[in-house]
């Protein structure tokens, strides 16, 4: 039996909003649970998009984060398709923005996310030219590299990030001809550095993927609303049927700006400040997810992270947070890849410039190895590829802080847990 005497209010209805739902009921709230997503199909998860979904090793209803049913057998109120417009932080109010309606709240979660960013040059408004972040954008996909496989057709991807990178590999597995234009020296240069960029390039390379480093496009071509080719600033025309953007994404922070709460500034970055507690700047508005922006005292800075395991561990959290639990958020930020036959999970936080020693563990050249980022002799972050087991040995030598002995650590005879203090 729901009590009305309290409401609490979701907005976002991705992998944070539904583990937060989740978790109310699991920690005895009996109150309203509101849950507000503004698409139209049940919460899910967003890693299949780019990886079995999108190769067609998964079924669409094995992304759902819980059976439609769960919703209402659980006494959570879901409300998709609907967009919130509106946060009335005196009255504690948010309004849906396609009636106005009022609902009120006594606690409120913002798990709005993030949103693909846009590209900015001519010829963004052709059929195919795609983004990926949402189911919809995944089926469609899925559709388009099926058909450039079967017409060896060609897809231009402008980022070498991971979603880029996953894409590429996905396209490649069905027969398309693939491009990757990026502004860097290498893929994955903003996270894994120039170091260990390069093994992914490898990678695509021998799978036959084409890399143009260092530039940016500047114009999709097209005839009759379909891509032709891709532009670069360097005057190379990429022949292309489709393209997609894959150049990062953008924490989705309006909503909580025009209500002001405090906006973290974007050299940590973006998104709603939180603090340990993933409590904002108003006690009663709490945020998880992609769009949180939180204080990690390991790392001493502030921390936004949009990967899969900060939304399954963010919202359990706030949700906790908002029933008045002390709550610590200090999840180590974590994330994994599949391309082809290599598989990969990074734990830790070290980008450019922020270490001073690349510690590989293995054989890189065989991609069977754990590589290491250090600052003074201190592990900051490492990555597993193709070797399995050691994340929680891994997270264990990032958190204990203290300088380790390179030689052993780069040694694949000495136990990773005979390192750790």
């Amino acid at each position: 039996m729901v009590d009305a005497d309290q409401t609490f209010v979701i907005v976002g209805g991705g992998l944070a909003g539904a583990k937060a739902a989740e978790t109310l009921r699991a920690e005895g709230f009996s109150g309203r649970v509101i849950l507000i997503c503004d698409e139209r199909d049940h919460p899910y998860e967003r890693p299949p998009l780019s990886k079995g979904y999108l190769l067609g090793k998964e079924e669409r209803d094995t992304v759902f984060v819980h059976e439609p049913a769960w919703y209402a057998q659980n006494d959570v109120e879901l409300h998709l398709g609907q967009t919130v417009d509106r946060i009335d932080r005196a009255a504690k109010t948010v309004r849906f923005g396609d009636d106005g309606t009022l609902v009120h709240y006594d606690k409120l979660l913002l798990a709005t996310g993030a949103e693909p960013r846009r590209l900015d040059i001519p010829g963004t408004d052709l059929a195919g030219v795609h983004h990926l972040r949402r189911l919809a954008h995944a089926e469609r996909l899925k559709g388009v590299l099926a058909a450039l496989g079967r017409d060896n057709g060609h897809l231009v991807i402008a980022g070498a990030g991971w979603i880029g990178l996953e894409v590429a590999a996905a396209a490649r597995t069905y027969g398309a001809e693939v491009t990757v234009i990026d502004h860097g020296p290498t893929p994955l240069h903003g996270v894994l550095g120039p170091e260990l960029g390069n093994v992914f390039a490898q990678l695509h390379q021998e799978h036959g993927v084409r890399f143009h480093f260092g530039v940016q496009l500047t114009e999709i071509v097209g005839q009759d609303g379909m891509v032709l080719a891709a532009r670069t600033d360097d005057g190379e025309e990429h022949p292309a049927h489709d393209v997609l953007a894959a150049i990062g994404a953008a924490p989705r922070i309006g909503l909580a700006e025009a209500a002001g709460l405090e906006i973290a500034d974007r050299a940590y970055g973006g998104g709603i400040v939180a603090d340990e507690r993933l409590r904002t700047s108003d006690p009663d508005i709490f945020v998880a997810g992609d769009v949180a922006s939180f204080p990690h005292a390991l790392f001493d800075t502030r921390l936004r992270v949009e990967h899969w395991a900060n939304a399954l561990n963010g919202g359990p959290a706030a949700a906790r947070s908002m029933l008045g639990q002390d709550v610590t958020y200090d999840r180590m930020p974590y994330f994994f890849t599949d391309q082809y036959d290599l598989g990969m999970e990074y734990s830790g936080w070290a980008p450019p410039g922020s270490y001073d020693e690349v510690v590989i563990r293995g054989d890189a050249g065989k991609r069977e190895f754990i590589a290491f980022w250090l600052k003074e002799g201190r592990v900051l972050a490492g990555m597993n590829v193709n070797v399995w087991d050691v994340t929680e040995d891994i997270q264990k030598l990032v958190r204990s802080a203290e300088p380790v002995n390179t030689e052993a650590l780069a040694d694949p005879k000495t136990p990773l847990d005979s390192l750790l203090p």
